[in-house]
């Protein structure tokens, strides 16, 4: 996945996930895309204090001020980033080398919290000012756009 909106809202779901369950955040994925216009991380980057505040009143959302106030935050820094390095895209994935890393494990129990990757990731968003941007979350993230198949062998989703 390198489609920047994408990545931005994967980021976005990922900070308002710490501490709850993947399920909770999707079922709330529509609301969040609505919220957080589009994940567009141009229009995020300039809500206001008023809008903060009126999404803290959004039930469609966590409404957690410090996830919130997050996610404009980390949209200033993705801007920040795009300025640095011209292809926030590019950057994320030079992580994984430009390609998405097949791992072969054989039961969920297998599958590790973080990675040396997610690791260097993590190191680096926050370095950039990014907040919600711990190893773990930062290996969910890769997950989930695709930077790693984290399938098992048995699963039917391995191979694609």
């Amino acid at each position: 996945m390198h489609d920047e909106h994408t990545l931005f809202g994967f980021l976005v779901l990922g900070g308002a996930q710490a501490g709850l369950s993947w399920s909770t955040i999707l079922r709330k994925r529509e609301a969040y895309r609505k919220a957080f216009g589009g994940f567009d991380p141009e229009r995020v980057a300039r809500y206001t204090e008023r809008r903060i505040l009126s999404l803290l009143n959004d039930p469609g959302i966590v409404r957690n001020a410090l996830k919130v106030r997050c996610a404009v935050r980390n949209a200033q820094a993705w801007l920040d980033l795009r300025e640095a390095v011209g292809s926030v895209d590019a950057h994320l994935w030079q992580f994984v080398r430009g390609e998405p890393i097949v791992n072969r494990w054989r039961a969920r129990r297998d599958v590790p919290a973080r990675t040396k990757e997610s690791d260097a990731m993590s190191k680096d968003l926050k370095e950039r000012g990014f907040t919600f941007v711990g190893s773990t979350i930062c290996y969910a993230f890769m997950q989930s756009v695709g930077m790693v198949n984290d399938h098992t062998r048995d699963c039917f989703t391995h191979e694609r």
